[in-house]
Order: structure tokens, then sequence, then C-alpha cells
């Protein structure tokens, strides 16, 4: 009986076998950590409600981000904030499932502030948990839009004040303004009585959303024992006495018994309809592939492209990945750049196959082509024995020292630099990578250009260069 009564629920994992480590049965969260009981009580609900295989959790940054540790949903990672315009989508594309965008006070209050008002004020049929501790716990405990007047947090050391940050902002009355939302609750995990309180509202809110009445937003004050340096018991006190008389807990929405359920109208439009709304109707090159003639290390690469931002690292990539769609192939990209792109580091990774793509992540990769030394000793390890490493020799001044690779030396600075732009150096590589593998070709590569390059007058040059790296490698190779 007492393994039935503690069992978790059905919309929680068995085991979290997508937690790192070797603790595969506890959470990521601090002691006194609210997430947890938020997290049962949403699984509980899902469970209940017979939901649960086609719910979908969606987690952007912050403490919350692992939520795909623990439930066996459906699961999202957003950019911070972002939550609510990624659960839009999912809902949107597929309105039979459950969307649930799980956010904290800095991501929600913050930068996801616009994302959030404007979901609820087009009454988006979604559920979003709000959880509110009134501080950014994840990233050493900075001052939040709820951040209390007086909290001390890591950025106010002498407290919040109303003349420097501010006041705190309620998120329930702000959106309760709005005509759209359906249903707005705060509730606190304080005790017993206030957690029974948040499992009626969580179960509320998600059946607002099985309803089609749409949105909902709970809102959860919650402890952060470790950010607000307390005890867990005495984080829980300070809910009571310094959070709830200013977040004051109760409904601020409820308008269900007189909305009545909806749905977004569906355009039912082939796929012709859409390409003449979308003012595509005139087809693209085709140039037909066919690796089978190819070396064997050569087909179906798994590319990384990387070098200082402002190198043409992702447009390398993109090129290339277009290149591969008009031959008929299948093709992802994936940038990475952020705050490093000018200066820094930037790299992207193309998958360029004759069968369908699991992932455009690429770890293990066949190809590198490397624009600068950093690049070359961060990744070339990561190139499988049999790979292909393309280097520029114009700002590499050592070949990697790996024996079981096929490595072709390109001064691809210098050969641009002939051409009248080093801008074009990432041509170059192009170049002498469709002459070393001949995954695809060059007729293909310029018609991509005409896709990725936005002022045509630049397409000449970059085809020059192209030119220039197949014959570089024309030469080395005899």
């Amino acid at each position: 009986m007492a393994k039935d009564i503690l069992r978790k629920p059905k919309g929680f994992n068995d085991v979290y076998f997508n937690k790192p480590g070797a603790d595969k049965e506890n959470t990521h969260y601090c002691p006194g950590c609210g997430h947890g009981v938020v997290h049962k009580l949403i699984a509980e609900a899902l469970e209940d409600f017979g939901v649960a295989d086609r719910a979908i959790m969606i987690s952007p940054v912050g403490c919350s981000v692992f939520v795909y540790y623990y439930f066996a949903t459906g699961n999202v990672q957003a950019a911070h904030g972002r939550a609510p315009a990624v659960a839009t989508g999912l809902k949107r594309a597929n309105p039979d499932s459950i969307v649930i965008s799980y956010q904290g006070d800095g991501d929600l209050g913050a930068i996801g502030g616009n994302n959030i008002l404007q979901a609820a004020n087009r009454g988006e049929n979604i559920t979003v948990i709000f959880v509110n501790n009134a501080i950014y716990g994840m990233t050493g405990g900075q001052m939040a839009p709820t951040t209390l007047v007086g909290q001390r947090t890591m950025t106010t050391p002498y407290g919040r004040s109303v003349e420097n940050e501010g006041y705190p902002i309620k998120i329930c009355e702000l959106l309760a303004s709005l005509e759209s939302p359906a249903y707005l609750e705060r509730t606190a995990i304080t005790d017993v009585k206030n957690i029974m309180k948040t499992r009626l509202a969580i179960r509320k809110a998600i059946k607002v959303q099985i309803d089609n009445k749409g949105f909902s937003l709970v809102e959860i004050l919650s402890a952060c024992p470790s950010g607000w340096r307390m005890t867990p018991r005495k984080a829980k006190e300070w809910i009571t006495t310094n959070m709830m008389p200013y977040f004051k807990p109760g409904v601020y929405k409820d308008v269900l018994n007189e909305r009545k359920p909806y749905a977004p109208a569906k355009l039912n439009l082939s796929l012709d309809e859409i390409d003449e709304k979308l003012g595509l109707k005139e087809e693209a090159p085709s140039f037909p592939g066919d690796m089978s003639g190819l070396k064997e290390n050569h087909r179906n690469p798994r590319i990384k492209v990387a070098g200082f931002g402002g190198q043409g690292v992702l447009m390398l990539g993109n090129v290339l990945a277009e290149a591969g769609m008009l031959q008929g192939y299948e093709v992802s990209w994936l940038p990475s750049y952020g705050p490093e792109m000018r200066g820094g580091t930037a790299n992207c990774q193309v998958h360029i196959d004759e069968d369908k793509i699991g992932s455009p992540v690429v770890s293990d990769s066949t190809v590198l082509i490397a624009m600068n030394k950093p690049s070359l000793d961060k990744f070339v390890p990561d190139v499988v024995p049999g790979g292909v490493v393309l280097y520029n020799t114009s700002m590499i001044d050592q070949a990697p020292r790996r024996k079981d690779l096929e490595i072709i030396p390109v001064p691809a600075s210098e050969i641009a630099d002939a051409t009248g732009d080093l801008k074009v150096a990432n041509m170059v590589m192009i170049g002498a990578y469709l002459e070393t593998t001949k995954v695809v070709s060059k007729e293909a590569v310029f018609a991509a250009l005409d896709i990725a390059i936005k002022h045509k007058g630049f397409i000449p040059m970059n085809q020059k260069a192209i030119e220039q790296g197949i014959e570089h490698v024309r030469k080395i190779k005899g």
C-alpha cells in the first residue's frame, strides 16, 4: 500500500535517465527549493487528466532548465524569456497537445516580459507555471524584477530601492488588466494548506487548456534558500512574512464560466498554395546529386566550420548547406556564435546526407574547416579517423600532428587578398573543399550564393574566390 501511495506519478520518469552523474533518483535542486514540489503537482495533474502522453514542457534559462531530466513528456528548451513564443508555435502547430511553459521570475518578468504580455494578450491556449522566488537563483542571486524593496541580493547589497530600481513587478495584476486571459491565480507553497491550494490552481490551469478556453497562468511564491542565504525553514517563513503581504495570493482573473471553448482557425492549404502565398512559386534550380561514386570518408559529411567572428564562418556553412539542399540531399545548419561573434570564436555545424538527419549537432565530425589556430587546436581532436581537415595556412603556422587524417593546407587569406578582398577567404575554403571531396558541385554552390548573398554585386567576387580555392587544391594534388 505504501508503495502505491509513494510512487511517482506517470508524468515523471521512473528513473531520471537524462540526468548526468551516478544519482538517477534525486533532483538537482537545492534543499528547500520549491521546484521539486511544483514538479510533482504538475506531474500528478498530467497523469490524473490522462494527458501526459501529449504534454510538452517548455523550459528556458534558469534553475528549471533541466525539467527534461524529470518529466516523461515532450520537452523543449527555449532561449531566455522566449518560452511563451515557443509555446505559441508548438500549440498552434499541434493544437491537441498540452503545452506548459515553466518559467522563473527572472526569466518571465525580465527579458521575457514582452513575450508573456503578448501571449496573454493574444489569449494563447497555453498554461504558464510561473515560479516566483524574488531572485535570479541560478546565476549567483542577483536582483530580479520581483525582488522586494529593501531585499539584499548580489547586485543590491544595500537592498532594492524604489528610487534606483523601481517597485517589484506584480505579474498577475499586470496580466489581469488584459481582456484575453481566462484564468490567473497566485499561490504559495509554504505549508500543506497552501500547497493544496497550489495543487488545485495547477490542475485548474491545465484543465483550462484541455477545455480550449485560452490563456492561464499560476504564479507560485516559492523559496530559494541558497539565493536568500537562509535555511529551508527560515525561507518558508520569509515568504509568509515578506512576500505574501506584497504579492497577495488569490485569484486575479477567472472568466471560465463565461468563456466558450474555441480553437484558432486552421488554414487547409496545399504545399503549392503555401508556396504561392509566400511568393515561392518559382522553383529553385536543381542539381541532382549522387554520392555513390565518392570515397567513403567523403560521403555524408558531418562538417564543423570554425574561426574568428567576422571571417564568414556562418556564411561558409550556410552556402554548403544551401548547395546540398539544391542537390536533393538532407541538410542541417547549426550556428554557434553568441556574444563572441565579432572578434571571438565562432563556428557552425553542417550535415549533408543522403538519409534523414537525426540531430543538427555535429559531435564526431568527418570534416573540419579551420580558419584560425584556436579553432584548429580546439576541434581537430573531435575529427574521426580518416576525416578531412582543411586549415588556413595564412593564420595557422603548424599543421595538425595527427597522421590518421586527410589534411589539406589552404592559404585562404592570401588567396583572398590576391582576389581583392580578404573577406572572401571563406569562399576560397569552399572551393578547396569542393575539389577535395566533390560532395557538392560548383554549379550548386554558385546557385546557393544567389540565395545566401543579399547584395548581388558581391557574387562575382565570391565565385572567383571559389574558383581560386578549386585551382589551389588541383595544384597541390598534382
